[in-house]
């Protein structure tokens, strides 16, 4: 693979992607100390993974390659989605958002909760030439967080097959069933015919 930018300022996703693809070639900005902020106001995951490729890709001129990511919740209409980094409001933290969706999933019967995470990837190489990888992971939603692993809502999202939350799981276990994985794993399988 050729030099490809990871269009996120989050470390723990730029880790995850790494991890998943276990490419060298990949790069962030914070390598080179630079950060910037895209704002994030598409109406679907793919406008927001593809504004975030393109401005990252503007900054040193390479391919980028991000990812959006939402958790859909059956007993919400699949609130938080495409908000779910700012469920609880602008610069929160995940606890926050995780204590948001427990207070409004209180009433909620446990059988009722029903969720499934959804990535999708942008691999943006120009205005022109650009390409989406989405992935799914199905399950539900528990009363409290459990585990120390992940980040955001891995705490509370149980998979189906499973009887750990996501956070409970090593990244190697998650790291074979996660959205992300399942989108990732896609780009991979595009890259490997597109960089010959």
């Amino acid at each position: 693979m050729n030099k490809v930018l990871i269009a996120s300022n989050n470390s723990n996703k730029i880790f995850e992607i790494k991890n998943i693809l276990g490419e060298n070639q990949l790069i962030s900005l914070k390598d080179f100390g630079v950060s910037i902020d895209v704002t994030e106001d598409g109406n679907t995951l793919e406008d927001n993974a593809f504004k975030k490729a393109k401005e990252f890709s503007k900054v040193l001129n390479l391919p980028a390659l991000s990812d959006d990511t939402g958790l859909f919740v059956d007993a919400l209409d699949g609130a938080p989605g495409i908000y779910s980094a700012r469920y609880a409001g602008e610069n929160v933290s995940y606890k926050d958002n995780c204590n948001k969706l427990l207070a409004n999933l209180k009433k909620t019967e446990p059988g009722k909760k029903n969720a499934v995470f959804v990535c999708v990837i942008c691999f943006y190489v120009n205005e022109k030439e650009f390409y989406f990888f989405k992935g799914e992971c199905k399950g539900k939603i528990i009363a409290e967080a459990r585990g120390v692993n992940g980040f955001g809502y891995d705490p509370l999202f149980v998979p189906d097959g499973y009887n750990k939350s996501f956070a409970e799981l090593t990244d190697e276990e998650k790291n074979k069933i996660s959205h992300r994985a399942v989108s990732l794993n896609k780009f991979k399988e595009f890259s490997d015919s597109y960089f010959q």
